[in-house]
């Protein structure tokens, strides 16, 4: 379980195609990676990750995870390339702030960034609303992108908007990104259990 808030944005160092996985591995600030053990999971690009071998040399410490072939082609982690930024997260525990909104790190899909615009020191990015999820992004409402807990803004039939304050521009990936990327998409599950919990009564009442 993951708070959504990025601790840092990172390169990826290396990326090797095993038999049945690829292997992707980070630079991460030393001091993220402490108390780190073999197992532990880490957000990367609000994906759900398992640590499978790390070093903590200074300044920037390695960790590798190996992904499997379902995740490189519902994520977009597989899209990546050595020097590749990705937003990382270490897992929630207890007593740490939770200042977003908590996120699985399972990621529902991908859909593509439509536009983005500049306003003074502000961004909008207005991203493309896919029919499956149309039900569960509502305007106020949380979503996880590539990671980061944020609030949805204007809802469409057809897209939605994100509007970024410098420190998330500063912080994350989202700074880079520009029309035409994939970003990986978790909804809200309180949101995504209401919703499917209201149409199951209604269906079965009109039965």
């Amino acid at each position: 379980m993951f708070t959504g808030i990025v601790q840092a944005k990172v390169k990826v160092s290396e990326i090797s195609d095993q038999e049945q996985f690829r292997r992707l591995t980070l630079e991460v600030p030393v001091q993220l990676l402490q108390n780190l053990e073999r197992g532990a999971s880490i957000s990367v690009n609000g994906t759900c990750l398992t640590a499978t071998e790390f070093n903590l040399q200074l300044p920037l410490g390695k960790v590798s995870f190996d992904v499997i072939d379902e995740t490189l082609v519902k994520t977009n982690l597989g899209d990546l390339t050595v020097g590749s930024l990705v937003n990382f997260e270490r897992s929630l525990t207890f007593g740490r702030e939770i200042g977003g909104h908590l996120v699985s790190g399972h990621v529902h899909g991908t859909a593509k960034i439509l536009a983005v615009t500049l306003t003074g020191a502000n961004w909008r990015v207005d991203i493309e609303l896919k029919p499956e999820f149309k039900n569960y992004v509502l305007s106020k409402g949380f979503i996880s992108i590539d990671g980061i807990s944020l609030t949805v803004g204007e809802v469409t039939a057809t897209s939605f908007s994100l509007h970024l304050i410098p420190e998330t521009l500063d912080v994350t990936t989202l700074g880079q990104r520009v029309a035409g990327d994939r970003v990986n998409i978790e909804l809200d599950q309180q949101t995504v259990t209401i919703v499917d919990t209201v149409e199951r009564v209604l269906a079965a009442k009109s039965l």
